[in-house]
């Protein structure tokens, strides 16, 4: 029953590895697609940052429709999405046309990253349930090492990103092309995956979700598991907790834990380094095959501290691991601002001086370690674990598409921000990391070991700190 649970919570996460796949195949192309199509600073940041306001689009209907059609259905939809907009992409004539592919495979982007790790959490026993949350961020990960991988492999086949490959096609344009594979992979998936027995519970279902929790733990613990999500579900629809709307602003107070925690995912400025960091270390000096390659290993830099996270997590606990990250964030990052201060320009070409560059360097990925060990993985443990179960879709799907926002305001302003001033931009990023410290501390309770819906109540009941000592429920809830 274990290794059923993992295998389809590994199933679930390849959303991720989409969502982290087409977050960093620009890396390679964005250059050429800048001398292609003859960009300024600005239209060059847009046409990266064009596909996360999909993703907020996406992430805010994946919620909604994933309460109606269960799922499933919506990771399917997901597939399809990114599937067109790969080939579209893949074959852009002008900057606005790519523009609106990037766009189309942004909706299918936000929707796999609300429905994964709802679905995750979902058939998820509590004991294992924080490392196998931590399975979409692990996904992301790849998926962003497999694209910058990818992106190097076909730029080094040509000899550049801009230099024909194949069939007359650019190999940028390539880049884009591979990702018609894991989006089928991904919606072949989705049809051979069982429903989540919540959601059916949720519909009335409850013969299927039986038979569902047969598969998912042990018999003697069925029936005790049913009552206990049915008794949270009638508790919701008691208490009308089936809207998002509170008295904090409009919202649910929980709702916006979730919206902040994913705001202060983005506003530390990760992307920055997986959009952005093949142009940033040519800047400083380095060949486009060499920053390739710098980027690649920051990518596995990724993988390996965010399984150290998985292995953690259900360990030692969310709190402090995500307070360790912000604490090594906001001095990584500061760190790279005070690096940057020592730059010189010349046009647009910047150049660090020794021992600067090779300090710079290490900051960054420090950082990556520091982000891919906290809180890269755990904001999505927490998404999906502190909301009602009447409203995890729905809230997930709005705090997903602040995320997106966020990181569409990080990665737009990026390019006009670096040209303005690269050690103020590292240094706003730091301030952010050092605040995501303090909103840990008082506004995030600790749900290590709990039952969902006993994590749930925690959250939507603390004003804070968690006060007093956890109260443990006696079984499993998957």
């Amino acid at each position: 029953m274990r290794r059923r649970v993992t295998g389809l919570a590994i199933a679930a996460a390849v959303g991720g590895f989409l969502f982290g796949f087409d977050s960093s195949v620009i890396n390679g192309a964005v250059d050429s697609i800048q001398e292609h199509f003859a960009l300024n600073a600005f239209v060059k940041g847009f046409v990266v940052a064009i596909a996360l306001l999909g993703c907020a689009l996406g992430a805010y209907i994946a919620g909604r429709l994933a309460d109606r059609w269960g799922r499933l259905k919506v990771m399917l939809l997901g597939a399809v999405l990114f599937l067109v907009s790969s080939i579209g992409a893949g074959l852009a004539f002008s900057v606005w046309d790519l523009g609106l592919w990037r766009v189309i495979g942004g909706l299918g982007i936000g929707i796999a990253s609300v429905v994964a790790p709802a679905y995750i959490a979902e058939i998820s026993p509590k004991q294992s349930r924080g490392g196998l949350a931590s399975l979409q961020q692990l996904a992301i990960t790849i998926g962003i090492f497999i694209a910058l991988l990818s992106d190097a492999l076909l730029a080094g086949a040509a000899g550049a990103a801009s230099n024909q490959l194949w069939l007359g096609l650019e190999a940028w344009r390539w880049m884009f092309l591979v990702g018609v594979i894991p989006s089928v992979v991904y919606g072949i998936l989705a049809l051979t995956l069982p429903e989540s027995p919540r959601y059916l519970l949720t519909t009335g279902k409850r013969d299927e979700a039986r038979e569902i929790f047969r598969t998912l733990v042990p018999a003697e613990d069925v029936d005790r598991q049913i009552s206990d999500i049915e008794r949270a579900i009638a508790e919701d629809e008691e208490g009308a907790k089936s809207t998002l709307r509170g008295n904090r602003l409009g919202l649910k107070p929980i709702v916006w834990i979730g919206i902040i925690l994913s705001v202060f995912q983005q506003f530390v400025g990760i992307n920055v380094i997986f959009y952005y960091s093949t142009s940033l270390w040519q800047a400083v000096g380095f060949t486009e095959g060499n920053s390739l390659l710098i980027t690649v290993i920051t990518s596995v830099t990724n993988v390996v501290v965010t399984i150290i996270a998985i292995l953690l997590v259900d360990r030692v606990g969310r709190r402090p691991i995500l307070l360790t990250g912000s604490i090594g964030m906001a001095l990584s990052l500061a760190l790279m601002a005070l690096a940057f201060t020592f730059a010189t320009k010349s046009g647009d070409a910047v150049s660090l001086p020794n021992p600067w560059g090779p300090i710079a360097l290490i900051a960054a990925n420090a950082f990556v370690v520091f982000f891919g060990a906290s809180w890269g993985p755990l904001v999505w443990v927490l998404l999906g674990e502190i909301f009602p179960s009447r409203i995890r879709g729905a809230a997930l799907g709005v705090a997903a598409s602040a995320q997106w926002i966020a990181n569409f305001l990080v990665t737009v302003s990026f390019p006009p921000m670096s040209d303005f001033s690269l050690p103020f931009t590292y240094g706003m990023y730091a301030v952010f990391a050092a605040l995501s410290f303090f909103f840990v501390f008082f506004k995030v309770p600790e749900t290590k070991g709990m039952a969902l819906e006993q994590a749930e109540t925690l959250f939507t009941n603390a004003r804070g700190r968690q006060r007093g000592p956890q109260v443990r429920s006696s079984g499993d809830s998957a």
